[in-house]
Order: structure tokens, then sequence, then C-alpha cells
């Protein structure tokens, strides 16, 4: 066995290693994006997903095609809107739908800079989500989040289908990103290091809990670097890329690492994962949604978690946290309402 193969079969061991599973249907929108294709092919080697559907408004089916050679035993299929039902018979069935049409991130942009372009899309998407998956998990990836799950939420309660517990905010690139950059500080296997990132998921709204990882030692300049690192650790990845795209391999990670969760609280298994929920939390502050700790289940939301006691230093993080986190999710409010 090549070292390569090796090495990638320990990664598939440890992440998504488990028995098949019947009637796992999952379907990916804007599946031949930056984000989506590499989303579709880790979906492809998890073993409980056994029917793969993909659309985009181009090239889905030649993903799928692509893909559908990897030797797992899930069937795969790609739709694009000049088929008939196509979106439709992508959703019908479907126990996890992740979201991460839109367009990326370029140099110099913000999160928000994406906002008219991908809160069109995700609208859109939401609206045949309500329709043909209204019982399903959903998974929004397109940016800006903090606003993307708030449209998400109003068009699912305009069409009478909006379950709080079935709707999600993929920030588990924060988590990914806070345990690999603290491995590197500490020089510790990134599988080790437990970090809670609660908030949202865009720059300051990123707040990284030191206090309560196995680090809770770190303060002072390299704190800062860290925080810093955490929160705009996108703009890293966007400067490195010259203009030819944002992180699109890593979302993929988080947002296939999110699907397994869910999935496998499915099965009963016990597991909690940062995300965005609606979230009772900072409610008296207008806040209704909120990314924490969060024990999955098989009805999706089972338990939100508290934040729990943070240090000075985590505090201010927090109050500016929701300073922006409360403006972010009107917006999305606002869209809906303007752009029904």
């Amino acid at each position: 066995m090549s070292f390569a193969r090796s090495a990638f079969s320990f990664a598939q061991r440890r992440t998504f290693s488990v028995s098949a599973r019947q009637n796992s249907k999952v379907t990916v929108l804007g599946a031949a994006g930056g984000i989506g294709q590499p989303l579709s092919l880790l979906l492809k080697l998890n073993k409980r997903v056994t029917d793969l559907a993909l659309y985009d408004i181009r090239g889905a089916p030649g993903v799928a095609a692509d893909i559908s050679h990897v030797n797992s035993n899930s069937t795969v299929a790609g739709y694009k809107p000049d088929d008939a039902e196509g979106l439709a018979t992508a959703l019908k069935g479907a126990e996890i739908v992740l979201i991460p049409a839109g367009v990326p991130r370029k140099p110099g942009m913000t999160r928000d800079d994406l906002f008219n372009t991908n809160a069109s899309i995700v609208r859109d998407l939401a609206k045949a989500a309500a329709e043909h998956a209204p019982n399903a998990n959903i998974l929004i990836i397109s940016n800006p989040v903090n606003s993307t799950v708030p449209i998400t939420a109003e068009v699912f309660k305009s069409k009478g289908v909006y379950n709080p517990k079935r709707l999600f905010g993929v920030t588990t690139l924060d988590i990914v990103r806070a345990s690999r950059f603290i491995s590197q500080l500490k020089s510790t296997d990134p599988a080790n290091e437990e970090v809670t990132v609660v908030g949202g998921h865009s720059g300051v709204t990123i707040v990284p809990i030191l206090s309560q990882s196995n680090h809770p030692d770190i303060a002072g300049e390299a704190r800062d670097k860290l925080v810093n690192r955490i929160q705009f650790g996108g703009d890293e990845v966007v400067k490195a890329k010259d203009g030819a795209g944002s992180a699109t391999l890593s979302m993929a990670f988080a947002g296939a690492r999110m699907a397994d969760s869910l999935l496998r609280a499915a099965q009963g298994e016990n597991v909690v994962e940062c995300t965005f929920v609606e979230s009772p939390l900072y409610k008296d502050q207008g806040i209704d949604f909120f990314s924490s700790k969060v024990t999955l289940g098989p009805e999706g939301v089972k338990e939100i978690h508290p934040v729990g006691a943070v240090n000075e230093y985590e505090q201010g993080l927090l109050d500016a946290c929701l300073k922006d986190l409360s403006k972010n999710i009107a917006k999305g409010k606002t869209f809906v309402a303007e752009n029904p």
C-alpha cells in the first residue's frame, strides 16, 4: 500500500469509519463550486451516506459522474436547472441538505461584501428546500452565515415549515482552525485539542474561548495573535490564493465533518458540535441566532449549551461579537422582508 493511500485510509477511518446505514440521502446544492466539489468527494467517502444528490446551475452531472467512480457503495446523481424537476428530485427524501452555493470572497472583501449576491442565491434554494425537503437538516455554508441562516429561517417560516432544530450554520471551520492553530503553537496533535468557539462566523463575531481549552495558560501577545488568526483565518487563505479563491478545501472538510456529526447523532451517538442555530442564550438582547456547543440528536438540535465561564478578555470579545452579530442577523431578516 502506498504512503498516500495508507495516510488517506487512516484519515478516512478516523473521520468517517462506520458500518453502512440504509437510506441516508445527502444533497449538496452548489456541488460544482470550489467548496461543493471537495465536499461532495468527502461525502462520497462517508459510509453513512448511501445516496448522494448533487445540484448546481452548471456542472453537477459531470461532478457526479466523476466521483461516482470512487469505490464506495453510495449512489451519486447530478442535477441541473434544465432537468425536468431537477432541483426537486435532488431534494426529495434528503436527510441532510448542505448549501455551499454562492460566490467566493476576493482580496479586500469581507463576508458582508458577498451579501447581496449570496443572499439571493440562498433565499431561492431555501424556497426549494422548504417545498421539497421540509424535514431535512439544513446546513448553511454560504457566507455570510450570520445573515444567510436568518434568511433561510425566514423563508421556512413563510412556507409554514420552519423547525429551528433542523437549521444549522456551519461554523465548524472555526473550530477546525482553532484546534490546528493551537497545535502549531503548542506542538501537539490537533486531534486532541478541544476548543470551544462561540458567536458567529465572521471576523470579530468569532470568539474562541481559550480559557476552556487544553491550554488556558495562553496569554498576552501570543493569545492576541492566536485569537486574531482564528477570527481572520479566511483572510489568510484569500491572500495566499492571490485573488483566485477563498477557503474552499478546509471549508469542505468542515462541512463534511458537520454532516457526519448529524448522521452519527441520528444513529444514537452522543455528538456535540459548535454550530450557529436559533438559540435562547442571548435572545434577551435581541439576538436570535448564536453559535455555541450543541448536543445533536435524531431530531437535529437536542440541547444548546451555555457559553460557560469566561475571563475578562473573553468577555470583551463576546461584547464585540454581540454588537456585530445583532446587525448581521437583522440584515438577513430585512433582506427577506424586502425581497420575498
